[in-house]
């Protein structure tokens, strides 16, 4: 009697341990597709910021001080009036999620791929709110008018001299999430214009594609 006893018990512990494997595997097959469907979502969700097209209608950017520049399709606005620095990029959103921009840094040289962004906690947060829609244009503007700020003179002279200045801008998608910083550069074009051109991108709330 004690020796079926034992047979009994051995195997009811071994159907619990199949069906507890086969409830691990099937748990384990649920989070890949959730994990998947999540990832779905989240690229639609995402946007992606680059400069705009040269045949991008121009857009008409006012400032908080009442004053107004005209970023052209693919270019940009560096210019100094009264002692203050204004700066505008003309961007498109080739993603397929709304780009929300929150804050912006500027590097008084044309910063190349060596160059790492800098400490987020360091950017200067905008003063709206600035949307991009997927697969449409908007645009950046940023202004130095404090001549106590460290980056008073040295972007000041840049633009009169008419060289390069790097802007990286930090965004995310209407939720606050999928952070990415996107770096451009503001380059001097012809006669009195300024070009747009962007080089790198960062993920900062998932991990880098290269």
């Amino acid at each position: 009697m004690a020796h079926w006893t034992t047979i009994a018990q051995l195997s009811t512990a071994a159907g619990t341990m199949v069906l507890a494997l086969a409830t691990f595997a099937s748990v384990r097959s649920a989070n890949r597709t959730a994990r998947a469907a999540e990832g779905s979502l989240l690229a639609g969700l995402r946007p992606l910021l680059v400069p705009s097209r040269l045949e991008d209608p121009p857009e008409k950017v006012g400032f908080q001080d009442d004053h107004w520049v005209r970023v052209p399709g693919g270019g940009a606005v560096a210019e100094v009036v009264d002692g203050s620095s204004y700066l505008a990029v003309s961007l498109r959103n080739v993603g397929s999620g709304i780009a929300v921009l929150d804050r912006w840094s500027l590097i008084p040289e044309r910063a190349m791929s060596d160059r790492a962004h800098d400490d987020i906690a360091q950017y200067r947060r905008l003063t709206r709110d600035l949307y991009v829609p997927p697969q449409d244009r908007g645009f950046w503007q940023g202004a130095i008018r404090d001549a106590s700020d460290p980056l008073y003179e040295p972007i000041r002279a840049r633009i009169e001299a008419r060289q390069p200045i790097t802007v990286d801008l930090l965004y995310g998608d209407f939720d606050g999430g999928q952070r990415s910083i996107s770096r451009f550069a503001i380059m001097p074009g012809s006669q009195e214009n300024w070009l747009a051109v962007g080089s790198l991108h960062w993920n900062l709330d998932r991990p880098e594609p290269r």
